[in-house]
């Protein structure tokens, strides 16, 4: 072991197993509810990025999403193209420029959530019973617990 690595016990070894392997099939499954085609993964990364942070520049944005800042660049002319992000100067700076999320933007990714929160609720009313359901409220609110910890 090295320096960082600690014991665990065979429940939390499984179920970190287990809830990453679930995550990631999540994931799958509410990217299947809307068209993925519509932007690559790079691109709702940076425009969800955007949306939740505020804006940015090029080089902060590369910085957050460990890449080069050429690779965001290209991403965020395609944000821009679609309508989707535009870029404005920096008061503060005026060599740089700062890229926000547009009000189309916005709206695209409120579909994509909606879109995803009401595949997954229909799926949870029809498979699921209201103990189970409360059971993943509360399996959900120590997940938040252990993120935010």
């Amino acid at each position: 072991m090295t320096g960082n690595e600690q014991a665990v016990s065979e429940t939390a070894a499984q179920a970190a197993h287990e809830v990453r392997v679930v995550y990631s099939r999540l994931r799958r499954r509410l990217r299947e509810t809307y068209d993925r085609a519509e932007l690559t993964p790079s691109q709702t990364s940076v425009l969800s990025r955007l949306d939740k942070d505020g804006e940015a520049s090029v080089v902060d944005l590369a910085a957050a999403e460990g890449v080069r800042h050429q690779s965001v660049a290209s991403t965020v002319g395609a944000l821009v193209e679609r309508g989707l992000a535009d870029r404005r100067r920096d008061p503060e700076d005026g060599r740089r420029q700062l890229v926000h999320v547009t009000e189309s933007g916005h709206a695209f990714l409120e579909d994509r959530r909606r879109a995803g929160e009401g595949w997954l609720a229909r799926t949870l009313e029809k498979q699921c019973t209201e103990e189970e359901r409360r059971t993943l409220l509360a399996a959900t609110a120590v997940l938040e617990r252990i993120v935010n910890g």
